[in-house]
């Protein structure tokens, strides 16, 4: 999937010649419709559990899958997923690629061991039904942080498929994602050259605000920006960004716009503070503009370039936002898939160059 001028190119539909290569989408969801789907890829145990217990589905952890405006209508009920999406958004937008993050309840669970086996399941789902199917896909890897080492050991095992490019994981989960608990998750990033993309979405061990439970969706979703300012406060203070210098993350879904007020806000208080946290030696500006990365939708600003661009020299760099059609979630009507906001000389950085930059991975050729 690299962006190299004049080569030949395989995708859906054939060899292509191309100058310039297309966008690169950073968030596409694929549907687990019921569990029936992964049986296939469970154990006789867990499929004979499946039954016995009457498993079904996993709730989902996003979306609320059955309202009507979580997809477009013309995103909706097509009996080959793998297809629409081709057609939908890579043939579409003629995008180079698209990295799928299956949201599924494998972080929902319980019990450790049903975790690893979902996990491993919608991994090897992936790869089989979607990944083999065309080449210009490429996917993250579900891991069960339910248990650290067996996330480690998922992670391990996936990694040998270059097609998997990023670690998957929630922006709400049972503890904030700087602990040390999680560190083991980080060194295998690392060693693989994965980022971590944490993406909108709760485990629902606590409440998704800091105040208790909300009444109605739109709170839920509205809130998801508190806990993405706070996994990042986690990550900076906890020192993982001064432990693995080379680590990436990806905030997938969390809008944009609150990003400059937070890093100020904690910028000003770690000057005061910083002896708490001398493993911070610098900024948490910098550290973010070094380490973290955002997917544009949705983009929570006007549709005004000035204002956008008033944004993204707040956050000091134009290296941090990445393109994303958030397929099959009805951020946007139509053709136009980039915010109206967003300065026509940073389209093709924001598309190409800082998923390139980002995705180590992206970079290589097909297998």
């Amino acid at each position: 999937m690299s962006a190299r001028a004049g080569v030949d190119t395989v995708g859906h539909g054939g060899v292509q010649r191309s100058e310039i290569r297309g966008p690169i989408d950073c968030d596409v969801h694929p549907t687990i419709t019921s569990t029936r789907v992964l049986a296939p890829y469970l154990s006789d145990f867990w499929r004979d559990s499946l039954v016995e217990r009457g498993i079904d589905s996993l709730d989902s952890i996003s979306y609320p899958s059955d309202a009507p405006i979580t997809a477009r209508p013309d995103w909706r009920n097509h009996t080959d997923e793998v297809e629409q999406l081709c057609t939908q958004v890579l043939d579409r937008w003629d995008s180079q690629g698209a990295i799928l993050n299956c949201l599924y309840g494998v972080q929902l669970v319980f019990n450790e061991d049903m975790a690893v086996a979902f996990a491993r399941a919608v991994n090897d789902w992936i790869a089989r039904e979607w990944l083999d199917r065309d080449s210009r896909l490429r996917a993250s890897i579900v891991v069960p942080l339910q248990n650290v080492e067996h996330a480690v050991d998922e992670i391990e095992r996936c990694a040998s498929d270059r097609r998997f490019v990023q670690i998957l994981v929630l922006a709400s989960g049972e503890m904030p994602l700087g602990r040390r608990n999680f560190w083991p998750v980080y060194a295998a990033a690392q060693r693989h050259g994965l980022p971590i993309g944490i993406h909108a979405g709760s485990a629902y061990r606590h409440p998704v605000t800091s105040i208790g439970w909300p009444s109605y969706y739109v709170e839920d979703y509205a809130s998801q920006s508190q806990a993405f300012q706070s996994q990042v406060a986690s990550l900076i203070c906890e020192g993982v960004f001064a432990k693995f210098s080379e680590l990436k993350v990806v905030l997938l879904e969390s809008g944009v716009t609150w990003l400059p007020g937070f890093l100020w806000r904690l910028s000003k208080f770690w000057r005061g503070l910083r002896p708490e946290v001398p493993w911070v030696d610098r900024s948490p500006l910098e550290i973010v503009r070094d380490h973290v990365r955002l997917t544009i939708q949705p983009l929570d600003a006007p549709d005004d370039p000035d204002t956008v661009r008033r944004i993204i020299d707040h956050m000091r760099s134009d290296d941090m936002l990445l393109y994303a059609s958030d397929y099959p979630h009805w951020q946007f009507d139509g053709d136009r898939n980039m915010p109206p906001g967003i300065p026509t000389d940073l389209v093709r950085k924001i598309q190409v160059d800082n998923p390139l930059a980002t995705y180590q991975r992206l970079n290589e050729d097909a297998p």
